[in-house]
């Protein structure tokens, strides 16, 4: 008997690595009898059937990377104190209503706020944010992100309540001028009995003059709505618009279907937020979308993310859709619940409203979208940090997502450092200290990025929970294609119960072993087995 090593090779990548440490580290180098005939040519070392020394089963846990704690510093002053108030009231993590704050600033800015990057090249860029926030079900994201965004709404609900005052005017003018037409129809008739036909086409024109029409009620957030509804909103906002999603995953594995890739060539233009998009359709007929922004924040499942991220790791869904959610953040859950029960801080809620109504009458008060560059200071900060990250993402050693997710962050720390600026009421350029606030949140996002990319591992950690809470639904050996067809969820693929099936092994609960060929031949396969020491409360 020999040590077992910590790897084994598969035939053409069919079984897994993990067989070979089925055993922990007692286990023996078998050959299958047919290994001279080459059906078993990779294969080196295995478990046999007959070995019976089993490893004490560990807990099941898969391992992601650390994340910084939220830094209430990482917010301007007009924030901060709103965002921990709201957060500590509602125990939640402060991660999750600082980004929807943030993605909500930047909708309100709009496309009517830029920056250049720059101090001489035209380069410029929309202060468009796309942000998730990431937590278990119970987490409390819905909840922080409705009280992030409460100014949005609040500001909403103002001007459709302004729209509809103003369309009961128009309406009010519409009636009278519908009577007094029918009133110069009668002058004008008699003008013409009287043979003064001037006199009858001047009153006919004065009541046909049009009046303003049915202007379309403003909006500044969106739902649920296919892109062609959402092409004639853009037409009639035109500061762009914020997509609000309690369950992002929906939205996100819709981007993923082969028959709404249209779609996501939208969106994908819609982050820029300086372009124009055009589509065609039989019932809309051409709609030309001038100036296609959309912001995005909304929640989603840490099982529900891991799947497209695995699509963006393979290279499935490489067109760089996830990595432009560059405020996607996932914080560790609270440890201590508390019972808090205080009346919310007024003066911090204040402060934080009036964030955005400033931000809003500035932006809608501009006849042409304005235009900011760094301050020299500053941008010797964001030249020298940019060259850091290009020179990295670009080094060929991080993963392909990881490296796009890293390439596209210049664009989040100029759009970060100009809404810092602006909500600091900064109008001309963008200072050392909005960009030094911006740098801080790009090496805060960095930790959650790469969290992110490692999403794999909770997926294979929830199946492996939910594999070893049904094995009385299994037989005493039970192979990864019996596992698959029971539909469970989550484990629809053969990724996601290879992936659940390898940590069951690393941690004890299985033990894999090759079943030889039968006499009609096949292909080898792995069966599984259960510790024996977990019926003994091993």
């Amino acid at each position: 008997m020999t040590v077992l090593q910590n790897k084994v090779a598969s035939l053409s990548g069919a079984i897994p690595e993990s067989v070979s440490r089925v055993a922990g580290e007692a286990a023996v180098e078998w050959r299958s009898e047919h290994a001279e005939s080459g059906a078993y040519e990779h294969v080196r070392i295995v478990c046999p059937p007959t070995l019976d020394v089993w490893p004490v089963p560990k807990p099941i846990k898969s391992h992601l990377p650390g994340v910084k704690a939220f830094d209430p510093e990482l917010l301007p002053d007009r924030l901060r104190d709103y965002v921990m108030d709201v957060s500590d009231r509602q125990q939640a993590p402060p991660d999750f209503a600082a980004v929807a704050g943030l993605c909500g600033i930047a909708a309100i800015a709009g496309n009517e706020v830029r920056i250049k990057p720059k101090a001489h090249d035209d380069w410029e860029v929309v202060g468009n944010l796309w942000g998730a926030i990431i937590g278990r079900p119970s987490a409390m994201k819905s909840p922080a992100m409705r009280a992030a965004l409460a100014p949005v709404f609040a500001l909403q609900e103002h001007a459709r309540s302004d729209w509809e005052t103003a369309k009961k005017e128009r309406e009010i003018d519409a009636a009278m001028n519908e009577i007094g037409a029918k009133d110069a129809a009668k002058e004008a008739a008699k003008a013409m009995k009287a043979g003064d036909r001037e006199r009858a086409r001047s009153l006919i024109a004065q009541h046909m003059e049009g009046g303003e029409g049915d202007a379309p009620c403003p909006r500044l957030i969106v739902n649920d709505a296919s892109v062609e509804k959402l092409g004639e909103l853009l037409n009639e906002n035109r500061h762009g618009l914020l997509l609000v999603r309690d369950e992002l995953a929906g939205f996100l594995s819709r981007m993923g279907a082969e028959e709404h890739q249209s779609e996501r060539a939208f969106y994908l233009e819609s982050f820029n937020g300086d372009g124009s998009f055009t589509y065609d359709r039989i019932g809309r007929g051409t709609v030309c979308i001038e100036r296609a922004t959309v912001s995005i924040i909304g929640g989603v499942q840490p099982s529900r993310i891991a799947p497209l991220v695995r699509g963006a790791m393979s290279g499935v869904s490489d067109d760089g859709l996830l990595q432009r959610f560059s405020l996607a953040v996932w914080p560790d859950d609270l440890k201590d619940w508390g019972w808090i029960d205080r009346s919310p801080n007024t003066r911090a809620r204040l402060a934080y409203e009036a964030a955005f109504q400033e931000i809003h009458i500035f932006a809608r008060n501009l006849a042409e979208p304005v235009v900011m560059r760094f301050d020299a200071d500053a941008q010797e900060m964001f030249r020298d940090w940019m060259v850091e990250i290009q020179a990295e993402a670009r080094s060929g050693r991080l993963p392909g997502a990881l490296e796009s997710h890293l390439l596209k962050m210049p664009k989040a720390v100029a759009a970060l450092s100009l809404l810092f600026e602006i909500i600091e009421g900064g109008r001309e350029q963008v200072g050392v200290i909005a960009t030094g606030r911006a740098l801080d949140w790009a090496d805060y996002l960095r930790g959650h990025a790469l969290r992110l990319y490692g999403a794999g591992a909770v997926t294979a950690e929830s199946g492996a929970r939910l594999i070893a809470e049904r094995r009385d639904q299994l037989p005493e050996k039970f192979t990864a294609r019996e596992v698959q067809v029971k539909g469970w969820a989550g484990m629809s693929d053969r990724e996601s119960v290879s992936s659940a099936i390898d940590l069951l092994v690393e941690a004890g609960h299985l033990r894999g072993e090759l079943q030889t060929v039968g006499a009609v031949g096949g292909r080898p396969s792995i069966a599984y087995r259960w510790n024996p020491k977990l019926n003994n409360g091993g």
